[in-house]
């Protein structure tokens, strides 16, 4: 066992450290620190008092920290007086540093304000705990926080300070705030994009109007607001898609989302917007605008396969169409895009290799959205089976599920009796730590292990119970949902094609299978087991397969199509245990 160290020849840093991220705003003030171990700890020999504002969750993120650790090291000090261990480390690679140099004698001493530390094997071990469980506090929060943010982004809520025109509401549950209009600021604003639009003016003048003649102050917040509109900020307006309805999250991630906000535009507005800022659309949410990005990997080099979109623009004066990509001025009429009064955009997405994973990749060819659709069409119209054959694998299935409910009755009664033999087991080893005296600590501890033995045993076969007994109906409804897919998945994507359905066009083309590649402009496609199944199962018998395309099925088939359901998600990975598919 380590001797206590001799206080008397021991050094010390007193280390101070508060963060500003949410999980240490409770934790006590630098000046408090510095307070409390000056009071408590004033007979110790303290070398010097450092103090640091920075946060402990990431290594190598404290320089304050890293230097004292050097100096420690050099011999200047050989303790260290800090409030909690957690001012210390709240990650895995600081904490170990510590206990190690504290095994090496390096660190002969620690003095907490808020904890015990024995220089001994077991207090080097309690001191580990300290900081194993200040780390999994830190993680645990963040895990919190971040879980919180998304569910808030999934029901289309911008997470933080909405932008000028609307506000953050603040009297509802944390975490269930939303964004509502400013009903002083939101008429001023809109009134700023309609002088925009009409192309009389620029930001500028618009920025001198607002402020000046309008008396436009923004928002009062606790730190800041109140005050005239920047021009930095007229052009943050301008150019903020939030203001059409969509938002991205995390910044500077390209992730974009549809916001359950009140839209002060629409997107026709922002884009002209745009071409009058000479932006070209470049400040646009792209994360939902291509149905297939990130499902499709480059058949050469293994690159993600990428959507890019291009626009043209037709001429209100003369009707030409051109790019505006790189030209402003329409090349027949002269006339520049500021002056047209309603100039018609089209958009045209086309897919590519990024080549990030290989930069020589010979796949330089774009491929259409249109060419990609008629693709994904045909392979859909190669597992399309006919009504009369999904009626016949449907009754087939059911009489099968008849037979596998038998089974599992079987072995439910099987299982139950196991369950029941552990309980008994588990009561007995209870009853007998309860009721002996004077065991002795081999037998405490043997009992102690078979208790943790039956309670995991029971935590199976609970498992077990559940599983058995929703396992048949999973196979029954998962079996229903292929071929129905089968059956209607070509309709509902040349449906949500009309529709412009991306959201759609992506849950169908997920589901076909994980592996899906592009090469010399060609789509090709691993499917799932079931759906190649189905596809052989239709070669031999043709039979089964649709005669007709899904533009000539009568008006009642269709119908009945989309009322099997509308969510045609589906598993990916298909076992001989599926869980459920939502």
């Amino acid at each position: 066992m380590l001797q206590q160290p001799n206080q008397e020849k021991i050094k010390y840093f007193v280390y101070c450290r508060k963060s500003s991220e949410p999980e240490e705003r409770q934790a006590l003030s630098i000046p408090s620190q510095i307070d409390k171990a000056n009071e408590m700890f004033a007979d110790l020999k303290v070398v010097k008092i450092l103090t640091e504002e920075k946060s402990a969750f990431l290594p190598y993120n404290r320089p304050v920290f890293a230097s004292m650790i050097k100096r420690i090291k050099a011999g200047e000090a050989q303790g260290i007086i800090a409030w909690h261990p957690d001012r210390l480390a709240r990650n895995e690679i600081d904490a170990a540093t510590i206990t190690y140099m504290i095994r090496t004698g390096e660190i002969k001493d620690l003095k907490f304000g808020s904890y015990h530390f024995d220089n001994s094997p077991e207090g080097i071990m309690m001191l580990q705990i300290a900081m194993s469980q200040s780390q999994y506090s830190s993680a645990k929060l963040s895990k919190d926080v971040k879980r919180g943010l998304e569910k808030k982004v999934k029901m289309g809520w911008l997470p933080g300070v909405a932008p000028q025109g609307y506000l953050n509401s603040k009297v509802k549950n944390r975490g269930e705030n939303d964004i509502s209009n400013d009903s002083e600021r939101f008429p001023l604003i809109r009134k700023m994009w309609d002088l925009m639009l009409a192309g009389n003016h620029t930001p500028p003048q618009i920025l001198d109007i607002a402020n000046n003649e309008w008396g436009y102050r923004t928002a009062k917040r606790k730190r800041s607001g109140g005050n005239p509109l920047s021009r930095s900020g007229i052009y943050k307006i301008f150019t903020n898609p939030f203001y059409y309805g969509w938002f991205e999250y995390p910044a500077k991630s390209g992730v974009w989302h549809k916001g359950s906000h009140e839209p002060m535009i629409n997107q026709e507005e922002f884009d002209r917007v745009q071409l009058l800022l000479g932006r070209k659309g470049k400040q646009k949410p792209h994360e939902r605008t291509f149905a297939f990005t990130g499902l499709i990997a480059c058949d050469e080099c293994g690159s993600a396969v990428t959507a890019e979109e291009k626009n043209q623009i037709i001429c209100s004066e003369c009707k030409r169409k051109f790019s505006y990509e790189n030209k402003r001025i329409c090349p027949k009429c002269n006339t520049a895009i500021e002056k047209m009064k309603k100039p018609t955009i089209l958009k045209y997405v086309y897919y590519h290799c990024t080549r990030r994973k290989n930069q020589n990749c010979s796949q330089r060819e774009y491929i259409e959205v249109k060419q990609l659709e008629k693709q994904i069409d045909e392979y859909l119209s190669g597992i399309q089976i006919n009504q009369k054959y999904l009626d016949w694998a449907l009754n087939h299935l059911r009489k099968a599920n008849k037979l596998e409910v038998l089974t599992r009755n079987q072995i439910l009664q099987s299982q139950q009796k196991a369950y029941t033999d552990t309980i008994r087991q588990l009561d007995e080893v209870m009853e007998k730590k309860l009721l002996s005296k004077n065991l002795t600590p081999d037998e405490e501890e043997f009992l102690e292990r078979k208790k943790q033995a039956l309670l995991k045993e029971k935590e199976s076969y609970q498992e077990q119970l559940k599983d058995t007994d929703r396992r048949v109906d999973q196979w029954l409804e998962l079996s229903e949902r292929t071929f129905n897919f089968s059956r209607y998945a070509r309709f509902w994507f040349n449906e949500a094609v009309e529709k412009g359905d991306l959201q759609r066009q992506r849950e169908i083309f997920s589901t076909l299978g994980s592996n899906l590649r592009l090469m010399n402009k060609k789509l090709r496609i691993e499917p799932a087991e079931p759906f190649e199944t189905i596809r052989k199962g239709l070669k031999a018998v043709p039979e089964a397969k649709l005669a007709l395309e899904p533009a000539k099925i009568a008006l009642n088939e269709r119908k009945r199509a989309v009322s099997v359901t509308l969510n045609p998600r589906w598993r990916r990975r298909w076992d001989s245990n599926p869980q459920p598919a939502f």
